[in-house]
């Protein structure tokens, strides 16, 4: 590549991953909810008029992977967006990732003569979507007790909102202010979006815009394949489960194949589990999503750069997925967990096929689990509803290089915690301890990452529900390493602790405490002795401490 196309690219790709940056901080100011405001469980994104990714905001793995699919259903069903118009859809079997998180999406035309420049996207995770419990995460064991389910259908025509669609939504979830104002949110994110690439537009000219779109994704494509050109030619297979599906206890396989051949990778899932009665079934784009998300950042590694944000088309990854399976799940089923918990078990599966390939490269595996707590009732204060969704951090897995980082969110989580002032602040909670369990990551040559401990008492009766994984064995070591000790779930009501289930709906009195305790990342490396000592009481230390 010349050098001066290079610059121009590297401009260009700056340029566009900005926008979604500026989005996603327009979003976040003006919302109302704290999932959104506080923790970020947002992504913007940037595509070009067919509807391909060219820049995507440094925010959710798991939604900007699966956002491609619910631009493509959106086009299919309405056709291309006019100006003005704004599209909106959560629907998991229409590229969408679970009910709550609602993409919003809308075309950017040229002045005058109207031509399609890109379209912006924005999905948010809102607190509540309706549904049989508040949080609209509960045990269900079909999509209709999950939440109100939107296909792909305008909100906005020709810049007037549609009232009956907004009403609509409106009269079917419990917070409707809340909703209300972070869909303004996201509208403004779009506008923002817009106005950002007109600016961008009025610099350059639409011709210089549409073609720098081109060679931003023809770059993104060209390493791409260059970094899997670096991988050994070959096929690694590896499996793993989930631990029940919230309706039964059996464990839930989920197995992957990797073939690498030349500049191409293919990841198939056969063998993996038959869709389940429980919520932790996973559309094929949630699927999809962790797959783009593992195979970027192994060519990441390899190339020791980043890829344009988006990684190009991903032309070079195919991902077979069985139908009606765990990883490909087909109406009615309930996906409600499919999107926060299988997604974190595909990236693990994925990443230990690339093991196989790049044994001196992949780390252990971190907490696997978003520990995602929805807590819903009336609040006393005002006598109005309230509904509140969080994930707690965990143990990284540490890695060749070095230790993992303690109490964060990975892989496919990229959020930030909820401030106990602002938590506190919005509900009738009050955080009773929030902390490291110290000793919880594996031992090794290099460490994994500790787990938190989150305690929140409630002021008031409240519902409760709970999706979580690596309760019952914790995260895998490797190359000798030791695991990360296990999460646990408790409550604790006066002075007797209950240990709750990993997957869990139940109503909590006020004065009840909530106890999650997230699992430790694994070590890498063989543990000197003394380490590995000190990690064994650690971790009795990390997974004792049932008292209040």
């Amino acid at each position: 590549m010349q050098g001066r196309a290079r610059v121009d690219i590297e401009v260009f790709r700056h340029l566009f991953t900005a926008l979604a940056e500026e989005m996603g901080a327009a979003l976040r100011r003006a919302a109302f909810s704290p999932n959104i405001k506080e923790r970020c469980d947002f992504s913007c994104a940037l595509f070009d008029p067919a509807g391909t990714p060219v820049a995507l905001g440094d925010h959710m793995p798991v939604h900007l992977g699966a956002m491609p699919m619910s631009v493509s259903s959106a086009l299919t069903a309405l056709g291309p967006l006019g100006a003005g118009d704004v599209a909106i859809l959560n629907d998991p079997f229409e590229g969408g990732s679970h009910l709550p998180d609602i993409t919003l999406l809308a075309p950017v035309t040229a002045p005058g003569d109207g031509e399609r420049l890109a379209y912006v996207a924005a999905r948010a995770h809102h607190s509540d979507i309706g549904g049989m419990s508040a949080g609209s995460m509960p045990l269900a064991t079909e999509i209709y007790q999950e939440g109100f389910r939107i296909p792909p259908v305008l909100l906005v025509r020709e810049g007037e909102r549609v009232a009956e669609v907004w009403r609509l939504l409106m009269a079917n979830v419990r917070t409707p202010a809340e909703r209300e104002g972070d869909l303004e949110a996201q509208l403004a994110a779009l506008h923002t979006g817009r106005r950002r690439l007109l600016d961008i537009r009025a610099r350059v000219g639409t011709d210089a815009l549409l073609a720098a779109q081109r060679e931003v994704l023809r770059y993104a494509d060209a390493l791409l394949a260059e970094g899997i050109g670096r991988i050994p030619d070959g096929t690694w297979g590896a499996g793993d489960h989930l631990e029940g599906d919230g309706v039964n206890e059996a464990p839930v396989p989920v197995r992957a194949r990797l073939t690498v051949a030349g500049r191409r990778v293919r990841i198939d899932f056969t063998g993996s589990a038959p869709q389940v009665e429980g919520g932790i079934n996973a559309p094929a784009a949630v699927t999809a999503s962790a797959c783009r998300y593992v195979v970027r950042s192994v060519v990441e590694d390899l190339l020791g750069m980043e890829l344009p944000a988006g990684g190009g088309s991903m032309r070079a990854l195919e991902v077979l997925v069985p139908e009606r399976s765990v990883v490909n799940a087909h109406h009615p089923a309930a996906v409600a967990a499919g999107n926060v918990e299988t997604s974190q078990r595909v990236t693990d599966v994925v990443l230990r096929c690339f093991g196989g390939a790049l044994p001196d490269r992949i780390p252990a595996l971190s907490q696997g689990t978003m520990n995602n707590t929805a807590v819903g009732g009336l609040d006393p204060a005002t006598r109005l509803p309230f509904s509140y969704y969080e994930t707690v951090g965990g143990g990284m897995g540490a890695g060749p290089r070095g230790p993992g980082l303690s109490g964060v969110h990975t892989h496919m989580s990229n959020t930030l915690n909820t401030p106990v002032e602002a938590l506190e602040h919005a509900y009738p909670f009050r955080v009773r301890c929030y902390a490291l369990r110290c000793g919880s990551g594996g031992a090794g040559t290099h460490r994994g990452g500790d787990g938190l401990r989150r305690d929140l008492e409630f002021l008031t009766d409240a519902q409760v529900s709970i999706w979580s994984e690596r309760r019952r064995r914790g995260p895998e070591g490797r190359s000798g390493g030791r695991p990360g000790a296990p999460g646990e779930n408790l409550l604790l009501r006066g002075n007797r602790p209950r240990r709750l289930p990993s997957k869990v709906t139940l109503t909590v009195r006020a004065g009840d405490v909530l106890s999650v305790r997230s699992p430790g990342g694994g070590g890498f490396g063989v543990p000197a002795r003394r380490d590995a000592e000190a990690a064994g009481a650690g971790r009795r230390g990390a997974t004792g401490d049932t008292d209040g």
